[in-house]
């Protein structure tokens, strides 16, 4: 006679209150591109946004390639005219993530498979990694919590760890998950990366590796069987994941 154990979760019963209107922005048109992405980016004071817009490429940015200054007390008068204008991509742009140490240090990636990282400052983009070092779709790139590193995925199915500074690719791992779907990296707690793809059976997988030594996992887990890609968020305050899905 066998007894089924259910594994308890400490998350079991945490649940988001969402803000009160006053709170929110309403009536942003968000991309309605098919790309894998989270399409925003958020550092204290500001929220980068794709927007929709014709021909793609736009984004905006909120207080909390267009940047506006918004004055720390808040809008006295409608603002018409960008501080600045981030132009460099040949078509539009899927993902922006801000340094998350450097002031006015700004990272895009676009469907030309290039990658740019902008001084915002100056307008300027200080490093470009083309089409050599991402041969084809880029469904993903996260910034390590120092900002020394970079990670990747892509389409052609391989993880990249780059040290921006050289524009050099320190650690590559091909085929993290086994299935043909999208795979998404992030950095987490010790310079580790966490991975979620599908196996080659179509089941949802999550995957934990050390940089260092990329050739096996240190955790694989299978989730589910839905189609669905999902995204993950590290949290490194509570050292939190999220897994995010369709």
């Amino acid at each position: 006679m066998s007894r089924q154990v259910v594994r308890s979760s400490k998350f079991r019963h945490v649940f988001g209150q969402p803000a009160k209107a006053d709170q929110c922005y309403e009536d942003v048109r968000v991309s309605q591109t098919t790309w894998d992405s989270g399409f925003c980016a958020v550092n204290p004071k500001f929220m980068a946004l794709i927007c929709e817009a014709s021909g793609g490429g736009a984004f905006l940015v909120l207080p909390l390639g267009k940047v506006w200054e918004i004055p720390d007390g808040g809008l006295v008068l409608p603002l018409r005219e960008p501080v600045i204008t981030l132009e460099g991509h040949t078509k539009r742009v899927g993902i922006v993530a801000w340094h998350p140490t450097a002031q006015n240090v700004l990272l895009s990636a676009g469907c030309d498979n290039v990658i740019l990282v902008w001084d915002v400052g100056t307008g300027a983009a200080v490093l470009t990694l083309g089409p050599d070092v991402h041969p084809d779709t880029i469904y993903s790139v996260d910034w390590s919590r120092d900002g020394a590193l970079i990670c990747t995925s892509c389409r052609d199915k391989r993880v990249r760890v780059i040290e921006p500074r050289k524009g050099t690719v320190v650690a590559e791992k091909d085929r993290p998950h086994e299935g043909t779907r999208p795979v998404h990296a992030v950095f987490v707690s010790e310079g580790k990366i966490l991975t979620t793809g599908f196996s080659r059976m179509s089941e949802r997988q999550v995957a934990l590796w050390d940089t260092k030594h990329l050739e096996e996992p240190l955790s694989l887990q299978e989730l589910d069987t839905s189609s669905g890609v999902l995204l993950p968020f590290f949290d490194p305050d509570t050292n939190i994941v999220y897994l995010c899905g369709k």
